[in-house]
């Protein structure tokens, strides 16, 4: 609850709030204003957009309340965005006990004991994407990486191969992305959906219910349980998970658990470019723990690779793919001492979090050193959150790891990447933070 000494929101006074709506028009990013209004007006400010004010709260404090502390005052769901028409009855948009439900479901699936299966699935979905890539080609690795997170998912995750529907349901899959990703809704609360996003909802919907009645056939015709590593199958299996819910999960872990694979891989390849000295020590690693070897590797190689750990790391922490927290107060309450009226959204910020200079040294420059394993820099708790805390930690955290690990490993063990936009590059926020306009790179084989 609200305690007497709560303090109201602070914002920007008025000469410092013109010099964010500058830098907002010029960078043309919701990022540089926030970036500003973090060091101009603090940790927690309001933002007075029309229609749209937020509470926004920066730093570990801030992150361990909204996660732990207060987690039960804070709702995911908030009717209307388009997330949550888009998700339904997702396990990403529910609260309380229908959440704890679906998470009891679902988690064992994405446990580490059942994601380590999935390493030669890793291995060769790679390979496959990569039999289209011609000696000195250029690749969007922003487009690759999509394209391989997408198979990796429904292969690995549903036993689906995706392979003959990826070229029909990548327009309408890039549509949703859009439809939830900031847009007019923020401003206009309900902005009804544009005739190309329903077409791309019915499209991936009839997909979806398609998969679900095979697999329900193809269940009951044999009568054997599916697979522990098998999300969809454990989904029909489970008793009272009707076709709806079973979609709704699907299509949560299709958008969500893809994109933010596609950003993760995408910026590492960006920092690799931008960094050729780093890219050769990880080739250097993995000549020494993988030699040539074209089989999939061993989880215990996997876990040798050191360098490579501290990379994926530091990507995460420089460009968190979930870059923005957001919930909704259901009773007033105080946040870091400042007033948070019930109803208010309730913002926090995991991009800003891991660049605060507060807490991290040389905070916006990429060290993957800090990650060394026994020396890892000295932060407070909840200050790199890059999959949340708590209860709610992101459900495919160990699935995305172990799948980023293997993916790069291969990659970097069988091509040299050179970087070719680099000073065009910018993170933009969409559903996730990603690489705009793409991750140009020249590819030759090693």
């Amino acid at each position: 609850m609200m305690a007497e000494a709560s303090r109201p929101l602070p914002k920007a006074e008025p000469r410092k709030g013109l010099r964010v709506l500058a830098g907002l028009a010029r960078d043309r990013s919701p990022l540089t204003a926030l970036t500003l209004m973090r060091e101009w007006v603090g940790q927690a400010f309001e933002i007075p957009a029309p229609n749209f004010r937020p509470a926004f709260f920066v730093g570990p404090e801030a992150n361990r309340q909204i996660l732990i502390t207060d987690r039960t005052l804070l709702s995911w769901r908030n009717a209307s965005d388009p997330v949550v028409r888009l998700l339904r009855r997702g396990v990403l948009v529910v609260d309380g006990a229908e959440h704890d439900r679906y998470r009891q479901i679902m988690d064992p699936v994405l446990q580490r004991r059942n994601v380590l299966h999935h390493i030669p699935d890793f291995w060769r979905y790679t390979d496959q994407v990569t039999a289209a890539w011609t000696e000195g080609s250029t690749q969007d690795l922003l487009v690759e990486m999509r394209k391989l997170a997408l198979l990796i998912l429904m292969g690995a995750t549903f036993h689906v191969d995706f392979t003959p529907h990826l070229q029909r349901l990548w327009q309408p899959i890039l549509d949703l992305i859009d439809y939830i990703s900031p847009g007019l809704w923020v401003v206009w609360p309900g902005a009804p959906s544009s005739t190309r996003h329903r077409k791309a909802i019915e499209a991936m919907d009839d997909y979806l219910y398609s998969i679900i009645r095979q697999r329900r056939d193809r269940l009951a015709e044999s009568q054997i349980p599916p697979a522990p590593s098998d999300l969809l199958g454990v989904l029909v299996s489970t008793p009272d998970m009707t076709d709806d819910l079973v979609r709704d999960q699907l299509l949560t872990m299709l958008i969500a658990g893809h994109d933010t694979s596609t950003a993760l891989l995408a910026w590492a390849f960006y920092l690799l470019g931008q960094h050729p000295e780093t890219q050769q020590a990880l080739q250097q690693e993995a000549d020494q723990v993988l030699g040539t070897q074209n089989q999939p590797p061993s989880a215990d190689q996997l876990t040798q690779l050191l360098q490579l750990e501290q990379v994926i790391k530091e990507t995460l922490r420089l460009y968190p793919p979930i870059h923005v927290g957001n919930r909704r107060a259901t009773e007033t309450l105080s946040l870091c001492g400042y007033h948070v009226p019930q109803g208010r959204r309730v913002m926090y910020s995991i991009y800003l979090s891991h660049r605060d200079k507060e807490y991290w040294q040389e905070a916006d420059s990429f060290c993957p050193a800090r990650f060394a394993r026994g020396q890892e820099e000295k932060t407070p708790p909840f200050t790199y959150v890059p999959f949340g805390g708590g209860p709610r930690t992101c459900i495919g955290a160990t699935f995305a790891q172990i799948e980023a690990r293997a993916v790069l490993a291969r990659l970097l063990q069988r091509f040299d990447f050179r970087l070719l936009n680099g000073a065009q590059i910018h993170p933009h926020m969409g559903a996730t933070l990603e690489p705009r306009p793409g991750v140009q790179m020249q590819i030759r084989r090693r």
